[in-house]
């Protein structure tokens, strides 16, 4: 286990393009061959290349762990279909009027934490997609959990600003323990430049050296 740092697109910001989980790293289509290796090292995943909407940001349009992936409703059929293939697993467009679902849910393979901005239904597609229990929630008054929390299957980094209780009540859904932590010296929003899975942690070449002592406390490397 360990920490590897890498930019993309000449951006600290990984997170904005990539999302991970145990099995699979999704990435932009035509992200450079040298990136999608060195992906491929770090986290010990298959590299999947995709779109969403057309777009390159894969982090706020979609969410996954090893059961399901869940991406913006946004997303075109040809896309959804694509992703299906080469994961094998279940593909489904979130059915919500919230596009970036990446910003409001974040999910292990243990439990799923989403903003309190989704109703009812949403919370149903969640558990059914991604086959965990989900508790709504929201950290020092912020609604987009998703990108105030990365979590893997061994740990969990926070947005500096939750409470002691909030730390407490997140690790208790997702089911591992969780702490405050930043990424590339002070962003708070630990989902825009953190990937991690139960193998390895990928950070913004910025992130300073205390912050990766923290994080790797957090993710137990």
């Amino acid at each position: 286990m360990g920490i590897y740092t890498l930019d993309v697109y000449r951006s600290v910001n990984i997170g904005v393009f990539i999302r991970t989980s145990d099995q699979y790293v999704l990435v932009p289509k035509g992200l450079a061959p040298t990136k999608t290796s060195k992906l491929t090292s770090y986290l010990g995943v298959k590299v999947v290349s995709g779109s969403i909407a057309g777009s390159r940001l894969i982090g706020p349009l979609s969410t996954m762990n090893s059961r399901g992936i869940l991406v913006s409703r946004l997303a075109e059929d040809t896309e959804i279909r694509e992703i299906e293939d080469e994961t094998g697993l279940p593909t489904k467009r979130f059915q919500s009027r919230y596009t970036s679902i990446g910003n409001l849910v974040t999910a292990n393979d243990k439990g799923a934490v989403a903003s309190k901005i989704l109703d009812s239904s949403s919370l149903q597609q969640i558990r059914d997609v991604l086959d965990v229990p989900v508790e709504q929630f929201s950290i020092a008054g912020y609604l987009l959990v998703g990108s105030m929390i990365v979590v893997s299957n061994t740990g969990g980094a926070v947005h500096p600003r939750a409470s002691d209780e909030e730390v407490r009540q997140i690790g208790d859904i997702l089911g591992v323990e969780v702490e405050p932590g930043t990424v590339n010296r002070g962003v708070p929003f630990v989902g825009s430049g953190l990937l991690a899975n139960s193998k390895n942690l990928v950070v913004g070449s910025q992130t300073s050296g205390p912050e990766l002592m923290i994080l790797s406390r957090a993710f137990k490397f």
